[in-house]
């Protein structure tokens, strides 16, 4: 069935593709996400970032006229992103034109099928992206945050002579992806849990050898993620790998993105532009720009995909900048997240993400092939 729906889709999809060009003039910016509407997730487009509209109602609204042919909705978001440049973005277009022209947001002929942000839970946009690629140590301020001021600078400007090519690594999608207001959580047993606010660029098309030069060709749009860490490690003994990947990145809840996704449009360049901070309880931990970065997003989306395709609704993250908890560069001491503690990450232009910290209940027995706890084996 599904596979059916697929071809059907793709072949309306291929009728649609002359209207790309036709696209009218918008009346205002929006951005699109995903939130829990009646019980069930549900693809909506965000207005002004305080109202929400149900997509599939607000077209049957719009077909009512007889000026508007029938088009069928995307049943989530990566539908949506894949058929974004397809007839669907015109059709948005035309949704968003038709309520500002009639005044139907947020006025007294509001339609029931949109919604109070504050009236809706917000769930991750894309449930659940094919791949996560985030980039190791892309910013110039987070290479070698625990060193000697002596021992950074030598690092960095090492890093500026020599940049090499990306070093990019996976994370889990469903299980780690969470939505605002969701928790992180803090694994059991492990006491280093870390903060990264990273770009999280949500890809539009299928790419293959793309050039850094026409990669934003490629792109749908723009959102807040984070790439939380266990600085834990692993155990001594046993596989003779110290450096471990899975532990470090893969917990459930380590993926946070959100609050929704900006199309490219409506955003403009990420390396003109970029501003991203990030806060532990108020305090500041991290605020950077696109100036910091090592390797451009673009040049990231070349690298990525001359090892794997990418395809619609994949996410790459630019990487973090200086400030994490394990670092000592800037507050002289490393600090990592407590239960009871709320992390605030914004992007400028695109929004924030509000994650209250809580720590997981220990488990039931085990036979001793479970992730130890930090301080079994940690000095």
């Amino acid at each position: 069935m599904r596979f059916l729906r697929f071809i059907i889709l793709s072949a309306i999809a291929s009728l649609a593709a002359p209207l790309a060009a036709q696209t009218p003039d918008i009346a205002e910016p929006f951005k699109v996400g995903t939130f829990g509407i009646a019980d069930k997730p549900t693809v909506g487009i965000v207005l002004r970032d305080r109202w929400i509209v149900e997509l599939e109602a607000a077209n049957a609204a719009l077909q009512s006229s007889t000026l508007y042919p029938a088009l069928p909705m995307p049943a989530d978001m990566l539908e949506l992103i894949e058929r974004y440049e397809y007839g669907l973005k015109k059709r948005i277009y035309e949704i968003v034109n038709d309520l500002v022209a009639n005044d139907r947001i947020g006025g007294r002929t509001k339609p029931a099928w949109i919604h109070e942000v504050a009236d809706v839970r917000t769930l991750p946009p894309i449930m659940y992206p094919g791949k996560i690629l985030n980039a190791a140590v892309n910013f110039y301020t987070h290479v070698n945050e625990t060193g000697t001021p002596e021992e950074i600078a030598q690092a960095r400007r090492q890093r500026r002579d020599n940049r090499g090519v990306p070093y990019l690594f996976l994370k889990p999608s469903r299980g780690a992806v969470i939505g605002n207001g969701d928790s992180i959580v803090i694994p059991y047993g492990r006491d280093r849990t870390d903060w990264e606010v990273e770009l999280g660029t949500v890809i539009g098309r299928a790419a293959k050898y793309v050039s850094a030069t026409n990669a934003q060709d490629y792109i749908f749009g723009y959102m807040v993620t984070l790439d939380i860490s266990d600085r834990g490690g692993r155990p001594p003994g046993g596989a003779p790998f110290q450096l471990d990947w899975f532990v470090g990145k893969g917990h459930d809840t380590f993926a946070p993105q959100g609050p929704w996704i900006v199309p490219k449009e409506f955003y403009g360049d990420p390396m003109q532009k970029l501003r991203q901070t990030l806060s532990v309880n108020g305090q500041q931990m991290q605020e950077a720009r696109a100036g910091d970065m090592i390797h451009s997003l673009y040049e990231l989306i070349e690298y990525a995909s001359s090892i794997v395709t990418l395809y619609p609704g994949d996410v790459v993250n630019n990487g973090t900048s200086g400030g994490v908890g394990m670092g000592t560069a800037v507050r002289g001491e490393q600090r990592f997240l407590q239960s009871g503690e709320e992390v605030v990450a914004t992007i400028d232009g695109i929004g924030t993400l509000r994650l209250p910290v809580v720590a997981e209940p220990a488990p039931t027995s085990a036979t001793g092939a479970r992730l130890p706890p930090v301080s079994s084996y940690a000095k």
